[in-house]
């Protein structure tokens, strides 16, 4: 069940706190809050509820804004409630009437609050803060030019704005996955499934023999290697692949003899099961062809989702996680593709300017990529609509006042770095797939609502600028 929140909770001035204590108007969390169309997301968030069944579920303003709060102060779910206890701010970014001393929600909350804030909400909200990012001076002046769009409705639209796009992986929070190290952590559970099975067994007489100790002391043993060679590290797969058979082929008897002794697993024990069955496969064709690539591989038996991303960087030449499209325009950025699966980004570019057209109605004047998306189907692509590609620098004869520097696709880099260096977008610590998806939603949302920040500023300052230039020029005429 779900129970929309009066708007009376949104007024600054109403927000109650003891000791007669007021809040300042221009704090950051208090401005940050009126940059969010909350009543317009409410609309949404509210449909995914019953009316009359079940609890009342918190406010969407709660569930986002804590979500905001955890990401934006790079916080675990832990201190993002203890924070919220201390700080009268950050309860009134999430829709309190006045100061609480207890917890609003358990930190356990974090995790729902991610699966229903899924990754298409989150894009749905970063569409509606970008929207309203243009000031009343931009509308009057669009209303003062609709009779001369009218007359002119008949024409082709002239291009108009830079597109910039550029992928990057958002890696997990996993160890290096190497294949006798995850064969092995496969065969540890797997022996403390065949525990736990014989424990609730009553026909099982003698309990399987699964042969750990001599396991465990020949993967110390290869460990304990700096640098294996070939020979050893396929003899050491050899031998992890013939205990994980050994358990497996166990708990299959065991299953025919009795189809309901599996019941007495955990669900994600049960779920550890179905990855290892898979993974146990993978690693025995690759043994047996001789090769270290299959389709969908697993590399996380506990996040079977993550996939291996090629990258081919000086830091790290693979990094396991997702992949990311991400577009940007006017400084906001726009999440176009998340995919556990590498992909070969270039064939997107058709994708990324027919949204561009869809969203802003006319196509862009230049589009700044990789070299990976200067192929020949793009440019002709391109071409056809009057579209100027380029590596990152501006063409000479487009630069004016709107892009005076020449050197433009910075930027993109610059968002990537600000994801990964200032927020979380470097190791993604959800280990869900929907909930992972939600972190990488509310990054992106999170530096969209920061570039607004920084244009209310910039405004401010222009204005006491002009104000004390003014003053300064009434001065001199006087004189």
């Amino acid at each position: 069940m779900y129970i929309k929140e009066s708007k009376d909770q949104f007024e600054f001035e109403n927000f109650h706190l003891p000791f007669n204590g007021k809040l300042d108007k221009s704090n950051r969390w208090v401005t940050l809050s009126k940059l969010i169309p909350w009543d317009k997301i409410d609309d949404n968030y509210s449909k995914m509820f019953s009316e009359k069944k079940g609890a009342p579920a918190l406010p969407l303003r709660t569930a986002l804004g804590a979500l905001i709060i955890k990401e934006r102060c790079g916080l675990t779910d832990e201190e993002t409630v203890a924070q919220i206890i201390e700080n009268p701010y950050l309860q009134y970014f999430l829709g309190f009437k006045e100061y609480r001393s207890e917890p609003p929600f358990d930190s356990s909350m974090m995790v729902p609050f991610r699966k229903r804030i899924n990754l298409d909400m989150m894009s749905e909200i970063n569409e509606l803060v970008i929207k309203v990012t243009k000031s009343n001076e931009t509308k009057e002046e669009e209303n003062t030019d609709k009779p001369e769009q009218e007359e002119k409705s008949t024409e082709k639209p002239k291009n108009e704005g830079v597109l910039m796009f550029d992928a990057t992986c958002a890696p997990a929070d996993i160890r290096y996955p190497t294949d006798v190290s995850l064969l092995n952590e496969a065969r540890e559970k797997l022996e403390a499934m065949i525990d736990k099975v014989y424990k609730h067994s009553n026909q099982m007489t003698k309990k399987p023999r699964t042969y750990r100790e001599i396991a465990r002391k020949k993967f110390l043993a290869f460990i304990g290697q700096k640098k294996p060679s070939k020979k050893v590290i396929r003899k050491a797969l050899k031998n992890q692949l013939e205990f994980v058979s050994r358990d497996i082929k166990h708990l299959t008897k065991l299953t025919e003899d009795n189809p309901n002794i599996l019941h007495c697993l955990k669900k994600k024990e049960y779920k550890d099961l179905l990855v290892i069955n898979e993974l146990y496969r993978q690693q025995r064709e690759m043994f047996d062809k001789k090769t270290n690539r299959i389709d969908f591989r697993i590399v996380s038996i506990s996040q079977p989702h993550i996939r291996p991303i090629v990258r081919g960087k000086a830091s790290a030449s693979v990094e396991f996680g997702a992949k990311l499209t991400v577009s940007l325009k006017d400084g906001f950025s726009r999440l176009e593709k998340h995919s556990w699966e590498n992909f070969n980004e270039s064939t997107l570019l058709k994708d990324h300017v027919i949204h561009y057209f869809n969203t802003h109605g006319v196509y862009p004047k230049v589009v700044a990529a990789d070299k990976i998306y200067h192929n020949e189907r793009n440019k002709k692509f391109c071409e056809k609509h009057g579209i100027k590609m380029t590596l990152g620098m501006m063409p000479t004869e487009l630069i004016d006042n709107e892009h005076p520097s020449k050197s433009i696709r910075n930027a993109i880099e610059g968002k990537f770095g600000e994801a990964k260096r200032r927020y979380s977008l470097a190791r993604i610590m959800a280990k869900l797939d929907i909930t992972a998806k939600s972190v990488v939603g509310v990054i992106i949302l999170i530096m969209n609502l920061e570039k607004k920040l920084r244009l209310l500023l910039s405004n401010f300052l222009l204005q006491i600028f002009s104000f004390l230039n003014l003053g300064k020029n009434m001065k001199l005429a006087k004189i």
